[in-house]
């Protein structure tokens, strides 16, 4: 089995967590996501990562990749079993994508007026779901799940995206220390991710 990855892509960073909360050998290949070899592209016709080969099966799209690994290696589960949990982690996914995930991604590619406009909605939407962050120890849970997969890479990156969350969002803040001590969140990191923290132990 080989991952596919680059080694500074939040999506290929969640799905190195699974993986390294699974404690599966999986071969991880880091790649340029701008340069990718044609090896990959012959297996995913997107070409983009992360991607999964597992002998014939070519997996992308870093929300498959990480289910299938929790379904091929079930322990610890990352989901709940009930389908009414499982459904609302998938909700929970999907908001982090759809309302984080995108306004990173303006950050990065956007133009100067752009990106300024999202780091506000981030920052405002991260202060305004705080109280969430407190309520549990892990987001929306007791357990560590994939939902915790998704937004440890993001909060991880909020140095690299010139963001520093205010006092009101401290909640925040908190969960991010208990995430970033995580075993697997420490052993998922790159290189090139340490780099993006200064003075990570």
């Amino acid at each position: 089995m080989t991952l596919f990855s680059d080694p500074t892509c939040p999506y290929c960073h969640r799905v190195r967590m699974v993986i390294a909360e699974k404690r599966v050998n999986i071969e991880i290949v880091e790649v340029d996501a701008h340069a990718l070899p044609d090896e990959l592209i012959d297996c995913n016709p997107y070409g983009t990562v992360p991607t999964l080969v597992d002998r014939d099966l070519r997996l992308y799209e870093s929300l498959i990749v990480m289910e299938y690994l929790d379904e091929r290696f079930p322990h610890p589960p990352l989901l709940p079993v009930d389908p009414v949990g499982r459904a609302n982690a998938r909700l929970f996914i999907y908001r982090v994508d759809r309302d984080w995930y995108d306004r990173m991604r303006i950050i990065r590619t956007g133009d100067a007026a752009a990106a300024d406009q999202a780091r506000k909605e981030l920052i405002e939407s991260l202060v305004a779901v705080a109280p969430i962050f407190a309520a549990n120890r892990f987001f929306m849970s007791d357990e560590f799940s994939l939902v915790d997969c998704c937004v440890a890479p993001l909060l991880w990156r909020l140095p690299v995206l010139e963001l520093e969350l205010p006092a009101a969002a401290s909640p925040v803040t908190e969960y991010a220390a208990r995430i970033f001590e995580w075993p697997s969140f420490r052993s998922s990191l790159t290189e090139a991710e340490r780099d993006m923290v200064t003075g990570l132990a």
